[in-house]
């Protein structure tokens, strides 16, 4: 029996998002990616209207019509390991800088040495390149595995035991994810101004790093560890040679240890920056959000909204006390469209939803450090030992193209790059407040780490304002602190960019201590 509902639940309503190939132009197979949206603040297309107010002596006004659209969508959800990582692109305008990645795998094989994965590419990936597999049918084919063997362009040797794949899934991957060095090649020279990894055989920028980037040093093994425990851990690359790398920031000051009997191990994430010139690079998408059938007879029959020629406008990332990181972004966009239950959703591609825990911001937050800029010291001492929230803003400031025999906007403009934010410190020391009064150059960054994964972001240079103590009866004396971030070329022309966040598929146990 057909019968019409009376109501739409929210719980049987879904959100995919697809890339488009241009503005309001899908391509001819969308992939509609999942999204978990805690909740929505716009969704669809606002019209406006005039009506007719002519002088009669009827004294009324008369039916309007439409003249303009404001078509937006904005949601807010739990900040994930993957939840963000494709969408974030369109927000800082821009591609990952990603290490070698590799999506067409023909086959798996087990040889009498070394096993293999058959891959039609082989840039990128070196003997001692650390590779992370998913997605492939046999479990032991995914995980962490270091290449002994490249032949090119045909395949990779592994250390570890595989299971022979004839054809694995089409989502399967491999993504090098580190390095490890052969004994003794990776040293660290403290004597200059700044500390540097030196090797005498590997070439280092067949690592594919850029300035500004963060590595992670060792392993859950003491032989993948340097001797001292200072040169280990989180580090910012400041320059890149053949056989040299030069690190601005680090936990602790580094120091001069020669690796012997080590093999060594670094471990690097995808960057994305907000990109200068010919590199950047505008993505639009299209929101779908599925409202469920209006027909209890036919349940197959899916209504939904779309946003068409979306752009994301704003980003906010929040990091509070006791809770988990939760972000929101808004998009602005050239119109909505509706579709009933007959027509159904658009085609395409719907991916599983990939299952990722919630970043806490108790336990899974290894660093948060403010400090003043430096290009002589790697480990400032932090202008805070702790905070209660942290707030990051990215606006692209865009502004919608509308034209005469347009209803909405045929296009939308990009504005600047702006990236702002807040928090609250506890009070420790007065120099914090002379450092907001002298408009001194600070910088700060975040590492969340979980279940051998992690994310670093970093604001290479920023301005603080506020600064007034909060002072409350029986309470910890706080300082709420505003911040403003700016190109760091003036740190390092290398380092033209305003915001970089980084996410590492892969870190060893010892990231996450």
């Amino acid at each position: 029996m057909t019968t019409n509902v009376n109501k739409i639940d929210s719980n049987i309503t879904g959100l995919r998002i697809a890339d488009e190939s241009s503005i309001g132009v899908l391509p001819g197979t969308p992939i509609w990616n999942q999204y978990e949206p805690n909740d929505y603040s716009e969704l669809g297309a606002k019209i406006s209207t005039l009506v007719r107010n002519p002088i009669t002596d009827g004294r009324q006004r008369k039916k309007g019509v439409v003249v303009d659209l404001e078509a937006g969508f904005g949601f807010s959800s739990d900040f994930t390991q993957t939840s963000h990582q494709n969408i974030l692109q369109g927000v800082f305008f821009a591609d990952y800088r990603t290490k070698a990645e590799r999506t067409d795998i023909p086959s798996v094989t087990v040889n009498a040495g070394d096993d293999t994965y058959e891959i039609v590419s082989t840039t990128g990936f070196y003997a001692g390149s650390l590779v992370f597999g998913s997605g492939f049918t046999n479990a032991g084919n995914s995980g962490l595995h270091r290449v002994t063997t490249v032949t090119l362009n045909t395949s990779i040797a592994v250390a570890e035991t595989l299971t022979a794949e004839a054809s694995p899934p089409t989502d399967s991957k491999l993504v090098v994810v580190g390095f490890q060095f052969t004994s003794a090649d990776a040293t660290i020279d403290a004597s200059g101004t700044l500390p540097k990894l030196v090797t005498s055989t590997k070439d280092l920028t067949q690592l594919g790093l850029s300035v500004g980037e963060w590595v992670y040093f060792g392993g859950d093994v003491a032989g993948n560890n340097f001797a001292t425990a200072a040169n280990n851990g989180w580090k910012r690359v400041r320059s890149i040679a053949t056989n040299a790398i030069e690190f601005d920031k680090s936990a602790s000051a580094m120091v001069t240890d020669n690796g012997s009997g080590k093999t060594i191990r670094v471990w690097f994430g995808r960057k994305l920056q907000n990109e200068t010139g010919s590199n950047i690079v505008r993505k639009t998408y299209q929101p779908e959000v599925s409202l469920g059938a209006p027909d209890t007879g036919s349940p197959s029959q899916i209504q939904g909204m779309y946003v068409i020629g979306a752009i994301p406008n704003q980003f906010s990332l929040d990091i509070g006390t006791a809770t988990k990181i939760t972000s929101s972004m808004s998009f602005m966009a050239t119109d909505a469209q509706t579709v009933d239950g007959p027509t159904g959703l658009k085609s395409g591609t719907r991916p599983t939803l990939v299952s990722a825990d919630a970043y806490n911001t108790s336990s899974d937050m290894k660093r948060m450090k403010m400090s003043l800029v430096s290009s002589s010291d790697e480990a400032p001492s932090s202008m805070f030992a702790y905070l209660t929230d942290l707030k990051l803003e990215i606006n692209n400031n865009l502004k919608q193209s509308k034209a005469v025999g347009v209803l909405g906007s045929f296009d939308i403009s990009a504005g600047t790059f702006a990236v702002s934010g807040s928090m609250t410190a506890y009070f420790t020391d007065v120099s914090a407040i002379a450092a907001i009064r002298n408009n001194s150059d600070v910088t700060i960054d975040v590492v969340i780490v979980k279940n051998n994964a992690g994310v670093v972001i970093d604001l290479p240079l920023i301005s603080l304002g506020g600064g007034n103590p909060d002072i409350k009866l029986d309470e910890a004396v706080k300082l709420p602190v505003s911040m403003d971030a700016a190109t760091a070329a003036s740190i390092s022309t290398s380092m033209d960019y305003t915001a970089a966040i980084m996410f590492f598929d892969y870190l060893p146990d010892v990231a996450e201590v």
